[in-house]
């Protein structure tokens, strides 16, 4: 439980208190973080109506209690609050779900008439408001006590009304962050694992962004020791299945990437001047915004594993036949079904 125990202010004249309301909202939509937002909310709302307590509760997506921001709330007071049972729980969810602003100058009588227990109050006057975001609780303000012994006003009430409008934004805009930050880190660790090479570039300067896992291993047969994978661009040639040769030493990456080419299972052959090469299946994908290319992701897959798996059939003889014999009858068998087949057309 979050709080601040300072006192409040006196409630202040109208067109002050307007001038402090402009400034708050400003401080509070300057911060980016929902603790700070929600404590400046509740002191604040306390400050301008005059209240001796303030609380702001938030929910959890199934509308049970879980963080309590509270001002002008003692350890005792607090502890009190605490051990409500068993009508707490009760009492909360009826005033969680409130359709409207809630205002009473007696709330022991008014909780009693609820068939609950008033023992523990801490407050005659009260009012509170559920807070909701596109139709779904977020939380529940609440302000208790004018320090004049006086009820809330309408002007109080609207205070109340504008300032749960402002955490209940900062609850939605706190919860969509996290569930990005949660969907981000999900896709970034299923890149990082996928069996598949995954690179993505900048299409602007041909700027390498990220490469996962399979693709470091891809490339580290071609990387120079002692050099990074980035010094790659610089040296190597790439062919492809048309027999095109691209030197990425003479062309540069950021004017291949700028065709905005999409390639489809495209068999590419990478040299370095070495004379190492790796035979690679490729995909590569532009991403547009606003129509114009922003980046480019490729997946490789190596087919080394493939040729090895080619040379060592080649090298497995049939049943009572040399090995040399059957790789002979292989090929012999490929050079007549090409030949059939030409004689065919």
């Amino acid at each position: 439980m979050k709080k601040t125990n300072e006192p409040a202010p006196a409630p202040e004249a109208p067109r002050q208190r307007i001038s402090s309301l402009s400034e708050t909202m400003l401080r509070i939509n300057a911060s980016l973080d929902v603790a700070t937002v929600l404590r400046e909310v509740v002191d604040s709302a306390r400050a301008l109506t005059g209240a001796r307590y303030g609380a702001i509760a938030t929910v959890d997506e199934s509308g049970r209690p879980q963080d309590f921001f509270t001002s002008g709330v003692s350890e005792e007071e607090e502890q009190r609050l605490a051990n409500w049972l068993p009508d707490g729980p009760a009492l909360f969810e009826h005033f969680r779900d409130l359709d409207a602003p809630l205002r009473v100058d007696n709330l022991p009588a008014y909780v009693r008439a609820l068939g609950f227990s008033s023992d523990l109050m801490l407050t005659d006057s009260f009012q509170a408001m559920p807070m909701r975001h596109l139709g779904k609780h977020v939380g529940i303000f609440f302000l208790g006590s004018k320090q004049d012994g006086a009820g809330f006003t309408d002007e109080d009430e609207e205070v109340l009304v504008l300032f749960a409008a402002q955490a209940a934004m900062a609850i939605a805009n706190a919860r969509t962050h996290r569930d990005e930050q949660r969907a981000r880190a999900d896709l970034e660790a299923l890149v990082e694992t996928s069996p598949v090479g995954v690179v993505v570039f900048e299409a602007a300067g041909g700027r390498l962004v990220s490469l996962n896992r399979e693709a470091r291993r891809i490339v580290e047969s071609l990387r120079t020791p002692g050099r990074p994978a980035e010094q790659l661009l610089e040296v190597v040639t790439v062919r492809r299945a048309d027999g095109q040769v691209v030197s990425l030493g003479e062309l540069s990456l950021a004017q291949l990437l700028d065709t905005g080419e999409t390639v489809r299972a495209e068999e590419v052959m990478f040299s370095v001047p070495d004379g190492r090469s790796l035979r690679t299946l490729i995909n590569a994908t532009p991403i547009r915004t606003h129509g114009a290319i922003r980046s480019v992701v490729v997946t490789l897959q190596d087919l080394a594993p493939l040729d090895e798996i080619e040379l060592a059939a080649d090298r497995v003889p049939g049943p009572g036949e040399p090995r040399a014999a059957r790789a002979a009858g292989r090929h012999q068998g490929l050079g007549d079904d090409a030949a059939g087949r030409g004689g065919g057309a």
